[in-house]
């Protein structure tokens, strides 16, 4: 859940706090939002950054205390394409005017996200190379920062998905037309990332399994990347959907998304995560159960209340570890947690 409280991309003590209560209540892996790969990549001048190796101190001191608490540590790593360059939304919305210091926004083709946005510039070769290779060097930093795993955004109308999209992607070349090529910078920066990141620690990618407009993206051709996604050492694919144009109608609703999850799994064959108004333990614990996903990833309801895994481990009447500073608090039979150790490895 992005926090817009970054300047220059530098996470600070917002996100050490923010970041730590969730891993003090229990999470197994807590994601950081999305760090843009490379300053035109930001979504607002508040977003968290990951493309210089000046930001790795304060990310490495945060991943440390995750770890402190027993749980793991992972980062989003992201570029907006055409919706780069907005306000930061709490302090006002829409693009930002040339004095507020806008920048030129890129995207697969020059079509702008709503009235009144920017035109993007469209990528020329150069410039998507520029991007695979700010990728593979975000990885690098991430791994230095001490992160357990990386995921790849490809979801919610930001470029990788701008580039997947037929509603976006109106480009004549290997990028654009069918299925293949509008899946090209994708996989190319998997691979890239791939072959920057350790063997044993998980690569993630989201994606938006539907863009919710006749003509766009499609649960089809989700399945089918995931597919590829998986032959190129993807280790999980977190399902999310739309995002993309901002007309869309999405029926939300809990667990509203699961199917989408559900069917990846079963369909490519490949480990999923549910995501999408999923707020109670029962309603989680199910669908892990029943096999519709392999974990299910909570943003709001975290942010709600920061102690929902300890929460729903009692209702569930699961064994819970608790900060040993909590314990008088804590169920009885409730035990201290262990700092995880990382291994040391190099890449």
């Amino acid at each position: 859940m992005c926090q817009y409280s970054s300047q220059d991309g530098f996470a600070n003590d917002w996100h050490l706090v923010h970041l730590g209560s969730r891993a003090q209540g229990g999470a197994g892996l807590v994601i950081l939002e999305a760090a843009a790969v490379h300053p035109v990549g930001r979504i607002s001048p508040g977003d968290l950054g990951l493309w210089s190796d000046a930001h790795i101190p304060a990310l490495a001191r945060i991943v440390e205390f995750i770890h402190s608490q027993g749980a793991r540590a992972a980062i989003q790593l992201a570029h907006a394409g055409r919706k780069a360059s907005t306000k930061i939304p709490f302090s006002g919305s829409g693009p930002l005017s040339d004095d507020e210091g806008a920048w030129q926004v890129v995207a697969p083709s020059p079509l702008p996200f709503a009235p009144g946005h920017p035109l993007p510039q469209a990528l020329d070769q150069a410039g998507i190379t520029a991007i695979i290779d700010a990728f593979s060097l975000a990885t690098q930093r991430a791994f230095k920062a001490g992160f357990d795993a990386v995921e790849i955004h490809a979801a919610h109308g930001y470029l990788l998905h701008q580039f997947l999209s037929p509603l976006t992607n109106q480009r004549t070349d290997s990028y654009g037309g069918n299925f293949q090529n509008r899946a090209r910078l994708a996989l190319q920066v998997v691979d890239a990332v791939r072959a920057q990141w350790p063997a044993h620690l998980p690569l993630l990618v989201r994606i938006s399994a539907t863009d919710w407009v006749p003509g766009g993206w499609s649960v089809d051709e989700s399945v089918q990347l995931s597919k590829l996604f998986r032959e190129h050492g993807v280790d999980l694919v977190d399902v999310s959907s739309g995002g993309q144009v901002p007309n869309a109608q999405i029926p939300a609703a809990p667990g509203f998304q699961v199917e989408f999850a559900a069917r990846i799994r079963r369909e490519a064959a490949v480990p999923t995560a549910a995501v999408g108004l999923i707020t109670d333990p029962v309603q989680a614990d199910t669908i892990v159960a029943q096999g519709e996903a392999d974990l299910v990833l909570l943003g709001r309801e975290l942010l709600r209340d920061p102690y929902w895994p300890l929460h729903a481990a009692a209702i569930l009447a699961e064994p819970t570890s608790w900060p040993q500073q909590y314990l008088r608090a804590a169920p009885p039979n409730s035990a201290a947690r262990s700092p995880i150790a990382r291994p040391e490895t190099t890449t």
